[in-house]
């Protein structure tokens, strides 16, 4: 579901450089291509948190282009992503959400935080309140 398409650019001086058509904000570099792909998740996860924290809709990944590698935010930040877009299609503002848990804002917050870990049974509840369940599968 967040799954972005990314090119890595090689650079005269070595390393690569990261970019993400969908989500410019996310840039990155890499001492080699497995460094870059490496800091590109850092890049994509702080990048989409400039979203959560804006309350703007998430970029909708395009179709990944020859060339192009995907890349796609930690179990757990995806986890948070859906809630948070669940709770955006839904017109559910945190503070609604900290009713229905029985929270405090910190909380919410922390809770909705790309840097914060959360604990997977918290997200879970979360997500029942939103009328969804989270699944996790092994490919």
């Amino acid at each position: 579901m967040f799954e972005y398409p990314a090119r890595l650019v090689a650079q005269p001086e070595g390393g690569f450089v990261v970019i993400f058509p969908d989500v410019p904000e996310a840039l990155t570099q890499g001492e080699d291509r497995d460094d870059a792909l490496l800091h590109a998740v850092d890049a994509l996860e702080s990048a989409l948190s400039f979203y959560v924290v804006d309350r703007r809709p998430l970029p909708v990944p395009s179709k990944v282009k020859r060339g192009q590698v995907l890349v796609r935010p930690s179990v757990l930040e995806s986890a948070k992503l859906a809630i948070y877009t669940e709770m955006l299609v839904q017109g559910v503002k945190k503070s609604e959400l900290a009713r229905r848990l029985g929270w405090h804002m910190p909380q919410v917050d922390r809770l909705l935080g790309l840097n914060h870990a959360s604990r997977m049974e918290h997200l879970e509840r979360a997500a029942r309140s939103l009328g969804r369940e989270i699944r996790l599968s092994v490919v």
